[in-house]
């Protein structure tokens, strides 16, 4: 499997300014053998170290901070090599590095003592332990997060690289061929059942297994369950659960505003608000806030009060969501089942992979009109809708542009349409949402050049 971030591990790898790599990312999202991969194509060794497999090792950390030291006691301790004559030759990977935090502390030391050393670390729920005070000294480290496989991604593990070349040429805004249209309309169904989950994805690409790809989904989603298990507060543990449990429900309304009352009968924000908070610092949920106007920075004009919540992965919805993978295979089903969720969940992991700003959404109640995703790109603020259906007219963009027009250069529809821009208004088929970015960019250089 090709992971696209294996670029940005090399640029880490050469550059001047290198410091030890913080890897964060959910359980199973492919943290170690990115970096196992990475190690074997671009160094001489790798010496690993586990710390949930080998808890033994934490004590090295425990009464030392000189470097040296510490990895001599964790080279004559694991019987790996580590040769201090060509420290560059090796990288050196802490894994579930969150299980022992004076290793976190220690990358202080390698920063400033040791910056010959190649370090990585990973961690499931690293999100957890750096939202703690003082894990580590901040500026010490460099940070990367790796998310579930995109769909181009997809596309590559399953041998497209002819669809991913076509993609890549893409250079100006016009309509797909019917040679491309087709096969990737046909391909992003099958993504909405495997999700971007490494084994997931490897159950349909090597073995075209789907009951396979059930039991690999169910299984992540019962080791997540069992991590809520680790919130410091045992009090907290079934409301994490029940939060968790109700995101398809509140994804399935027509207002997907996130309601506490919607988890339990009863709920309040304050006694859920921890819980909810554990789900985002360990990556698993995504919270995007309501927008009261398209400013910018787009984070000033949050409203705290109203959010919507969705999932890491959209494989991962769909099997939280109990959505049988037979849908896949019945026309434009898989996209419009409970509201078209899979569809936006979706489109929002593209758009978090290439926009800095997490995105945000609007909406205007009395009459109710509501536009999906609000993005940050460079010095605009742009609408974006999502159409799963055939009728992809869209009244809230239309009130979007009443209400705002002196301040939106661009409105983006994502739909099965094919790809077009008509005046102010760009549509983009789902299947090339994760060169967003580009196209936009395409159009806004086409309408005001």
């Amino acid at each position: 499997m090709e992971r696209l971030m294996m670029k940005d591990l090399l640029r880490w790898k050469n550059s001047r300014h290198r410091k030890p790599l913080v890897l964060k990312g959910v359980r199973q999202v492919g943290k170690t053998w990115l970096l196992k991969e990475f190690a074997g194509r671009y160094y001489e060794n790798i010496a690993y170290f586990n710390f949930d497999e080998h808890p033994e090792y934490k004590q090295f950390f425990e009464k030392t901070k000189d470097v040296d030291r510490i990895l001599q006691n964790l080279v004559m301790a694991s019987g790996q090599v580590i040769r201090p004559v060509k420290p560059e030759a090796t990288l050196i990977v802490f894994d579930e590095i969150q299980e022992c935090p004076d290793a976190l502390n220690t990358l202080k030391y390698f920063c400033e003592n040791a910056p010959h050393y190649h370090v990585a670390c990973a961690g499931s729920l690293l999100g957890i332990a750096l939202s703690k005070p003082a894990s580590f000294p901040v500026g010490k480290v460099d940070f990367m997060e790796i998310h579930p496989m995109t769909f181009t991604e997809f596309l590559l593990a399953n041998g497209d690289s002819n669809l991913t070349a076509y993609m890549d040429s893409l250079d100006r805004i016009e309509e797909v061929p019917d040679a491309f249209f087709n096969p990737l309309y046909e391909k992003l169904k099958m993504y909405f059942v495997t999700g971007g989950m490494p084994e997931s994805v490897r159950s349909w690409t090597e073995e075209r297994d789907v009951e396979r790809i059930q039991q690999v989904l169910s299984n992540i989603l019962g080791a997540y369950e069992r991590d809520f298990a680790k919130h410091p507060d045992p009090r907290d543990f079934p409301k994490i659960s029940f939060i968790w449990r109700s995101i398809p429900s509140q994804l399935a309304r027509e207002n997907k505003k996130f309601i506490y009352r919607a988890v339990r009968e009863g709920a309040r924000a304050r006694e859920y608000e921890d819980a909810l908070q554990w789900l985002c610092d360990a990556n698993l949920t995504y919270k995007i806030y309501r927008s009261n106007a398209p400013g910018l920075p787009i984070s000033a004009y949050d409203d705290l009060t109203a959010f919507k919540l969705y999932m890491v992965d959209v494989g991962l919805l769909r099997r939280l969501s109990l959505l049988a993978p037979s849908a896949f295979s019945e026309g434009n089903r898989l996209f419009v089942e409970f509201k078209g969720a899979l569809s936006e969940n979706y489109i929002l992991q593209a758009l978090k992979n290439q926009f800095e700003a997490m995105p945000r959404y609007w909406a205007m109640d009395n009459p109710r009109y509501e536009v999906d995703f609000l993005i940050q790109r460079e010095n605009d603020i742009l609408p974006i809708e999502v159409k799963s259906e055939s009728n992809v007219e869209s009244r809230s963009l239309k009130k979007f542009k009443e209400k705002y027009g002196n301040k939106i250069r661009l409105r983006v529809r994502f739909s099965l349409n094919n790809l077009r821009l008509d005046g102010d208004l760009l549509n983009i088929p789902m299947f090339l949402a994760d060169d967003a970015d580009k196209i936009i960019g395409m159009a806004l250089k086409r309408c005001f050049d």
